[in-house]
């Protein structure tokens, strides 16, 4: 169990909304993860969350490092019940989803950090255009928060790109848009992306159609 000081109880109320993607144990371990990324100021590593949560000292790094490599949780899972959490409390009902798919490249380091590679890297300063990292395929919602003037976009499914794969940058984006379009049926979906990510086709998934 996590100490109580932990987990704030606004926040463990809306990580609540998500509990049904994880095991007992695993929730409780992703709690204090995200907790400690909110909180530390450093660098977004597994070590830097427990110290943001305070959690150095009072647990094993192997708990939260085999959150990530061996605990039984589904990201396409956990995807869907963010997307749902999203959408109740910020999206009007009936109106359309606006998502925005881009991909990202997180710099890395080592041989044997898994799907890391030379590629494309749309930050990099040099007239190469490339870094050496793990490129990730990124879908977000759109929404208005009260207390901000402008519009946000909110991340929900990520996947990892690999440049000697199987799948394209496209074909995952497309993959996590009718998934995304399946758990909100009914709802309009306009996907919004840079002419890297210009199929020329629509997507549908049954009888919905997803504009671009």
């Amino acid at each position: 169990m996590l100490p109580d000081p932990t987990v704030p109880a606004s926040l463990l109320a809306v990580l609540g909304a998500l509990r049904g993607s994880f095991t007992y144990p695993t929730f409780s371990t992703f709690a204090a993860p995200v907790t400690g990324m909110i909180a530390n100021t450093g660098r977004g590593t597994v070590t830097g969350m427990l110290l943001g949560a305070n959690l150095t000292r009072t647990w094993s790094h192997d708990r939260a490092h085999s959150f990530f490599a061996r605990a039984r949780w589904d990201p396409q899972t956990l995807g869907a019940s963010l997307s749902h959490l999203v959408v109740r409390s910020l999206v009007p009902d009936g109106s359309p989803l606006t998502v925005v798919v881009d991909d990202t490249l997180f710099k890395r380091r080592g041989k044997k950090v898994f799907g890391a590679a030379w590629q494309h890297d749309g930050s990099a300063t040099g007239r190469d255009g490339i870094g050496y990292g793990t490129c990730f395929v990124v879908l977000g919602l759109v929404v208005d928060l009260p207390f901000l003037p402008r519009p946000v976009c909110l991340p929900v499914a990520a996947r990892l790109h690999r440049p000697k794969g199987e799948r394209t940058k496209v074909e995952l984006a497309a993959s996590m848009i009718r998934f995304l379009a399946a758990c909100h049926w009914g709802r309009r979906i306009d996907v919004v992306a840079d002419a890297a990510y210009d199929s020329g086709a629509q997507f549908r998934v049954g009888g919905q159609a997803v504009s671009r």
